[in-house]
Formats: C-alpha cells, structure tokens, sequence
C-alpha cells in the first residue's frame, strides 16, 4: 500500500463497523482537531499476530481515562476490532493504529463533555522506521524543546497534544540529516527520542533513563525483560547529558522504531557493538515467535 494516507484502497473500522478507506473522514469541527481531545496506539502485527495486543488496548482505555476521555468500547472490542481490519485488508504483517477523539456535538469551545467519544482502527503496510538505520545506527539531533514536567500534563498518556513537538523536532533533525531527535526532560536529564525510548551500554551494563516523565513504552517493557533473562544489569535512572560521551553502545526501542542501533547524537558517537546486534535480533525472533 502507498500514496497519500487519505487516499488508498481498503477498509478502516470506524465506531462499530468497516467503512472504505477513502469514506473514513470526521467533520471540520471535530473537537480533537482544535483541542487534541485524542489519544492513540501504534502497535505491529507479525505473522498475522500483534504483539502486546491486549497490553495496548488496555492502554489506550488507560490514556482515555487520564484525558478525560472515556472510550465506550472494551479491550475485547478493541482486540476484536483490530483483527477485523487486519482480515479486511489481507494483512498479516502490519502497523496497527487506535485512536480515540472527542467528535463533534454541541461543545465547540475547550469544553467537550456533551460530544461522543469515538473510535477507530486502521492497518498497513509499514517497514523500518528509521530505513537502513537499522544496520548501520541513526543519527539523532538533541532537541531545544524538553519533555514537560508531569504537573503541567499527563505525561503518562499515549495523547496526540504530546507529541506538537515531537514533530517540530523530528522536522529540524531531518532539515540537519538526522532520523530524530533526543529529549532532555524538564530538569536536564536524559528522557527520549520522538517516538522511542532510549538504551546506552557501558562496561557491560545497560543504562536507560527512569520513566517518570514520559511513557514507559511497551517495547521498552520488553526490553528490559529481555535483558534481565540475559543477567544483563540494567540502571534505571536519571542521566545527565554529560555522561553521553562515556557511553560505548545506544538504541532506541518503539513500537515503530522495534530496536533501532544509534550511531551518533549530537557531537558523541556510538558503535553498533554486539550487545546491541544481539538484542535487535532477539528481539525480531521474540515478535516473530
């Protein structure tokens, strides 16, 4: 599947039913398009299965609550709903994505209580994130905006307000030849790329910043898991961006992203070492499984 995203043949479950792709539009109104009343999820389906299904769904109806917006459907509805659109479109290995938003009604200020929540589901075709970054290690730019502090916003929700600047911070990594961006947090220290979290090795043990600001992704989760099973010491904890240069080995983990090698951040430099390689294809063998 290719072209524009608004313009494809196939089917996209939309409040309770498939409807054709091209037929999947909301009103200008929308409230989520002039308030960010949205939250999502991108998940990935290999083999005709999607990993961590339920753990997304469960938390989309989680990401929902904390904005307020209470999604009227079930995890079993969700998980139905997603497999359905799978089926429609002949896809077994697929980027899934739900998303949530308060519609149109008779709010139409920042208010949105008397509108309907509604839900949709569509799939696709999607290959490496970051293209051939995936052998030879991206290049990340350090952004000028930071990840907010968790009493200005819900930083733990998967909502689509969060990420304004991650899209005008990947656009300026882009315009310098980068694939992303790096976050500093709110304090100074090290918190995430736009759309993956962040791993860096060092002496044989593995470092990633303490998720308190931001989403503890699911593939992170994983990750962690995964390194453990391997009696691979793994720091949770605040890191300063000084402590970048003493780093041997970094990767980014998302969703999207899966385990991405990172060769360079800024002016430090990272080599794309065999802890690196045998988690990335740990990894690819786990999802496969």
């Amino acid at each position: 599947m290719a072209g524009a995203y608004d313009d494809r043949d196939g089917w996209i479950w939309m409040d309770g039913k498939l409807v054709p792709w091209r037929e999947a539009n909301v009103h200008i109104l929308t409230h989520a398009m002039h308030y960010a009343s949205s939250v999502f999820e991108g998940e990935r389906a290999y083999n005709g299965k999607i990993f961590e299904s339920r753990r997304h769904s469960e938390r989309l109806l989680a990401s929902g609550r904390m904005l307020e917006v209470d999604i009227p459907w079930t995890v079993d509805e969700i998980e139905a709903a997603k497999y359905e659109v799978m089926k429609a479109n002949d896809l077994s290995d697929a980027y899934v994505r739900a998303v949530a938003w308060r519609g149109s009604g008779e709010d139409m200020g920042v208010s949105s209580a008397k509108n309907p929540v509604r839900l949709a589901v569509a799939a696709w075709s999607w290959g490496a994130y970051y293209g051939d970054a995936k052998t030879r290690g991206a290049k990340l730019d350090i952004s000028k905006w930071k990840r907010p502090s968790p009493d200005t916003i819900p930083v733990h929700a998967k909502a689509a307000g969060l990420y304004m600047i991650c899209t005008m911070s990947k656009h300026a990594a882009e315009a310098k030849g980068c694939s992303d961006a790096l976050f500093m947090d709110y304090r100074g220290y090290v918190a995430e790329a736009t759309g993956a979290n962040i791993f860096f090795v060092k002496n044989g043990e593995v470092h990633t910043p303490t998720a308190d600001v931001f989403l503890n992704g699911i593939t992170r989760q994983t990750v962690i898991g995964m390194l453990g099973e391997r009696q691979v010491k793994v720091h949770q904890r605040h890191i300063m961006p000084a402590e970048l240069e003493g780093f041997e080995q970094c990767w980014l983990t998302g969703t999207a992203a899966e385990v991405t090698p990172v060769g360079q951040i800024g002016d430090y430099n990272f080599e794309v070492g065999a802890m690196t390689r045998d988690i990335s294809a740990a990894y690819e063998q786990l999802v496969r499984a």
